[in-house]
């Protein structure tokens, strides 16, 4: 039962990240188009955060909390520091994902880049900007975590 649980994590994990290097590289992209095109790119990026990165950082706290009591269980060893980067930083990246990232990019998706709500669309894609730079940071660091608690149990 534990692999289907590491599975369901690793799974997770990939949906997040992956959907939040491809919404960041639509943003890098979208620096050349129009003003009035930049609709369609964050109608795309809602999609994203609403079937890839919502779901997936979602996936990956419950299932690394399911992980997290079976090892604590199974266990004599204390946590390691590698442990708790991973855990600690995993979930304040997929909180900031989940409860300012998607509904801010669902926001955006109901704006009009031009107009009367452009400096709202503005305002609000930088946001999605520096909320998405430190939630990737914060899950690189807990893939970092991940990759090194193995070689310090091992």
């Amino acid at each position: 039962m534990t692999r289907l649980w590491l599975f369901l994590h690793l799974l997770g994990f990939v949906l997040w990240m992956g959907g939040a290097f491809a919404s960041m590289v639509a943003a890098i992209a979208s620096r050349r188009e129009e003003r009035s095109a930049l609709g369609a790119v964050v109608r795309a990026q809602g999609a994203l955060h609403r079937i890839l990165i919502g779901p997936g950082a979602l996936l990956t706290v419950l299932t690394g909390l399911m992980l997290t009591f079976r090892v604590q269980a199974n266990s004599i060893a204390g946590a390691n520091v590698w442990l708790i980067l991973m855990q600690g930083a995993g979930v304040v990246g997929a909180l900031l994902a989940l409860f300012i990232s998607v509904p801010t990019a669902a926001k955006l998706t109901r704006l009009d880049p031009v107009g009367q709500t452009a400096a709202y669309f503005d305002e609000l894609r930088q946001r999605q900007r520096i909320i998405g730079s430190i939630a990737g940071t914060l899950g690189l660091a807990a893939l970092l975590g991940g990759a090194m608690t193995r070689f310090a149990w091992g």
